[in-house]
């Protein structure tokens, strides 16, 4: 029947990313291509962002076996599985897939959508709440020491520290070089 067929299509297309994730892996491509998905493109004649989002599946299925299994079945469309896998983690891959089993290709890529707007609104609060957070204080102690007491942003904090170890190495630089008088 055409359902059985599509499910063994499904399951060869899992086979095929299997033996991609593979090849990726060990570098099979490393002999002038510029990359998997450039090699993909030149063996197959597979369009390069077609390749580029195959190569991508194909590592995203490592990390999610229940995804995985499902596919190897042949109960899951590669169409389903793109989307999943731009959204996936261990922690809501069992959710994502009893989605992605009741419900057609253009449900699950419009949830996907959704989720990663929720993801983006989420991420920007985060970012606002860690600002929020941030502070910075120094001062002089007793002895003439400069104290410094903070808590940064990672990137903001990351900054600081790059700026204190380049001072410190060019005052440490500055006062080797200097005359002693």
């Amino acid at each position: 029947s055409i359902a059985a067929l599509a499910g063994r299509i499904h399951a060869a297309t899992y086979e095929l990313l299997v033996m991609l994730a593979e090849f990726d892996a060990r570098n099979g491509w490393n002999n002038g291509s510029l990359s998997c998905a450039h090699w993909l493109h030149w063996r197959t004649s597979i369009d390069l962002g077609a390749a580029r989002e195959k190569v991508r599946v194909a590592r995203a299925l490592a990390a999610l076996p229940l995804v995985s299994a499902e596919m190897r079945r042949g109960r899951l469309s590669y169409a389903k599985v793109r989307a999943l896998t731009r959204v996936a983690t261990a922690d809501n891959e069992a959710s994502l897939l009893d989605l992605a089993l009741a419900g057609n290709c253009s449900h699950v890529e419009r949830v996907v959508r959704a989720w990663r707007r929720v993801d983006r609104v989420q991420a920007a609060q985060e970012t606002a709440a860690r600002h929020l957070q941030r502070q910075l204080s120094t001062w002089v102690d007793d002895d003439g020491m400069v104290v410094l007491r903070g808590r940064l942003t990672p990137e903001v904090g990351a900054a600081v520290q790059r700026a204190l170890e380049a001072a410190a190495d060019r005052l440490f630089h500055e006062s080797a070089q200097a005359p002693n008088g």
